[in-house]
């Protein structure tokens, strides 16, 4: 009733919230990204995405369609790699920014691991700007990370918007500098932050670094002050403040890069792994 090719359009475009880029994590004409979701409407009898000239955006439909989707293409992956007996071998190194450390991304990691047991997969938590460096000098074969501004390599995952978070009730005085909580330099979200308020005018000062995520959420639990991190991956215990004269921070790509592989061993794995983050791309913006 579902075609899987169908589904893996819709997948991309829920992900994405854009036909544009569905089209060209595919390889799709934008048109053909719009017939799948229009056959895979009608199959389903539902609306599954609102859309305008300007936005797009998942249906309650849509938002169950999500579940149905990911099930379905998983059944499909594994009956497919049963019945051609291919089992991927090799050494993986994969790097993973800060943001993720309270998702549902190990979830993926573990499902990975029992459907691939023969894949040496070796993890690394880091900083985005750091994983970039990494991946340039060959210390890595795939990383899931921030883009930075103005790249335009990677494959997306997904987009969000970068806001401001703290504790419940934490209010700043617009007169007085902005208490920052950081990642410590090459931080992305940490550079578009000084850049927002350089431009703005705004005075600050940093109340706290880490380069843990955890010890920058404990921090902002404790109201030293704010931090600038994706709207979609709040920690538990912040939320996202308003006012206090705070720029925007505009919007931010996760996105996948693949490295120089030393053979097709760990390619292969490095496109499985990518291919399963892709499908489960959504589910990392839940907590764990």
């Amino acid at each position: 009733m579902y075609d899987p090719v169908h589904l893996r359009t819709f997948l991309a475009v829920a992900q994405t919230l854009s036909f544009t880029q569905a089209a060209r994590r595919l390889s799709l004409r934008q048109s053909t990204v719009s017939q799948h979701v229009r056959r895979l409407e009608t199959a389903t009898g539902r609306a599954l995405f609102t859309r305008d000239t300007h936005s797009v955006e998942l249906t309650e439909d849509g938002e169950a369609m999500l579940g149905f989707a990911r099930s379905i293409l998983e059944a499909h992956e594994r009956a497919s790699a049963f019945f051609t007996g291919t089992r991927l071998r090799g050494r993986l190194r994969f790097g993973a920014s800060e943001d993720f450390v309270l998702t549902r991304l190990p979830e993926t990691l573990e499902t990975f691991r029992h459907e691939h047991p023969e894949v040496d997969l070796e993890l690394t938590v880091e900083l985005s700007g750091t994983l970039h460096e990494q991946l340039a000098d060959g210390a890595l074969d795939l990383v899931l990370a921030k883009r930075r501004p103005n790249d335009r390599h990677g494959e997306m995952v997904w987009r969000d918007e970068l806001a401001w978070i703290g504790a419940p009730g934490l209010r700043l005085d617009p007169d007085r500098p902005v208490p920052l909580i950081l990642f410590p330099p090459p931080g992305i979200t940490r550079a578009r932050a000084l850049d927002v308020l350089e431009r703005q005018g705004r005075a600050w000062r940093i109340a706290c670094t880490s380069g843990s995520l955890n010890g920058l959420v404990a921090a902002a639990r404790a109201g030293l002050g704010v931090m600038a991190h994706a709207r979609g991956l709040i920690p538990p215990g912040l939320v996202r403040l308003r006012g206090g004269g705070l720029p925007e921070l505009g919007a931010v790509d996760f996105v996948l890069l693949q490295g120089r592989h030393r053979g097709a061993g760990t390619q292969e794995a490095a496109q499985a792994l990518a291919s399963a983050i892709l499908a489960s791309g959504d589910r990392l913006r839940s907590r764990g």
